[in-house]
């Protein structure tokens, strides 16, 4: 576990922020749902949580700004940190009753991600990161797999959904990955995504078309797991473009290499 302050205080603002989305994942069939757009869903537990962690991180640190997914950017006094937040991704199997999302935070200093958390209520798996800390799942230290031969390797992706762009290039990265790994996941939540590939469960990860909030913890999780992140390109635009490869150094180079080629 990491125990600094600012550890500290992202971890409780995501720890009570999940407990209400158990609460709600326990009666999701109640919920209210509206629609936001073909293939993409918000709830009032999604609402209610970003609110939790709005409170809570702008009461301890008041100046710090804040880009979220339901509420959009929120300047703050301090121009060089921002709290980038998540309060419920993968809405879609939560509201499926699918056992695979998680609140996520990341803290951005001067440009750079610099601390994260992602807590899945479901199985009270609470990873966190903060750089020069190392990254930890609950009490236990992480490392990126071990794996060099892209064919042993799991890589997991996203998969564009209705409202979004982008099909026939994830068809193309797709055809270029299938037939050199072992196999590809597409679980429906991005943070986790990082956060497996933090943990050695996914050797590589690469997605499209996603947000700072879906990446910021991840980010994190992944270097200080010691492994690489980039954008599609192999730069460090990832925020900016929306484009993310993540993974040991071996695999990451391996995937990174396949889908600029596609």
């Amino acid at each position: 576990m990491i125990r600094t302050p600012l550890m500290n205080v992202m971890t409780a603002a995501v720890l009570k922020a999940g407990r209400g989305l158990k609460r709600d994942f326990g009666e999701v069939s109640m919920l209210q749902v509206q629609r936001k757009g073909p293939g993409d869903f918000v709830s009032l537990a999604d609402k209610r949580a970003e609110q939790v962690l709005y409170d809570e991180l702008s009461r301890v640190r008041p100046g710090y700004g804040f880009v979220m997914e339901e509420s959009g950017v929120i300047a703050g006094a301090d121009s060089t940190h921002t709290w980038h937040v998540d309060p419920l991704d993968g809405t879609t199997n939560f509201l499926h009753g699918i056992p695979q999302f998680a609140v996520s935070v990341g803290l951005e200093r001067n440009g750079e991600m610099v601390a994260g958390v992602i807590y899945n209520p479901a199985n009270d798996e609470l990873y966190m990161a903060e750089k020069g800390q190392g990254a930890y799942l609950n009490n236990q230290r992480l490392r990126v797999s071990g794996r060099v031969d892209l064919h042993d390797a799991v890589i997991g992706c996203g998969i564009p959904t209705l409202s979004k762009g982008g099909h026939q290039r994830f068809m193309a990265e797709l055809g270029a990955l299938m037939p050199k790994c072992s196999g590809i996941r597409r679980a429906g939540a991005a943070a986790l995504d990082l956060a497996f590939v933090a943990a050695g469960r996914l050797d590589a990860y690469w997605e499209r078309g996603i947000h700072s909030w879906d990446m910021a913890a991840g980010i994190v999780l992944v270097r200080e797991a010691g492994g690489f992140v980039t954008d599609a390109k192999g730069g460090e635009e990832f925020i900016a473009s929306g484009e993310i490869v993540a993974g040991n150094e071996a695999i990451q180079a391996d995937v990174l290499k396949l889908v600029k080629s596609a």
